[in-house]
């Protein structure tokens, strides 16, 4: 992805299930929504096993004008001329790409770190990074989409999690009783 400036990217946005006879028969980022990073080509977000890229074309874009190359660490989409290293390593079997209504390429990543740690501060190693606020609400989104795989009974969608999230939560290893 060619060298520009970042917009801060902030809120919330996504599908929210409609149509779904339960809430928790949803996928966890449907149900909470996804921490979007906005980019001057579109946008990027994470889930704990995939990292989703979205780039807006000009109308009328054929799947045939589109090249894509998904590798382990690297990316190149030639509709845009753009490319880069990623921030981390994904499953070069496992990386899709869809063009939609002819005007928005989709890629999906599944990354090959699949733990809640692993949340990626940018899309590539020298661009497109999230701005503090931003990494700190994927950081979060990443934590509670983990708690909700350990505790498949409970629904963590809504939930608000504060302190030292990025081992697992809080250390109280160190208070007295």
């Amino acid at each position: 992805m060619a060298a520009a400036g970042l917009r801060a990217c902030a809120g919330r946005a996504g599908p929210r299930g409609a149509g779904s006879p339960s809430p928790m028969s949803a996928p966890f980022e449907e149900r909470s929504g996804v921490v979007p990073c906005g980019t001057p080509w579109g946008r990027w977000y994470q889930t704990l096993e995939e990292v989703f890229i979205e780039v807006q074309v000009p109308p009328g874009t054929r799947a045939k004008d589109v090249r894509c190359s998904l590798q382990s660490r690297h990316i190149a989409l030639s509709v845009r001329g753009q490319e880069g290293k990623l921030f981390d390593s994904t499953i070069t079997d496992e990386g899709t790409w869809t063009l939609e209504d002819r005007k928005l390429i989709r890629i999906v990543l599944m990354k090959t770190n699949r733990d809640a740690g692993n949340c990626w501060t940018s899309l590539l190693e020298d661009e497109y990074a999230a701005d503090p606020w931003v990494q700190d609400q994927m950081q979060r989104k990443l934590t509670l989409e983990r708690f909700q795989r350990e505790n498949p009974g409970f629904d963590f969608s809504g939930a608000e999690i504060s302190g030292n999230y990025s081992k697992g939560g809080p250390d109280f290893s160190s208070l007295e009783k």
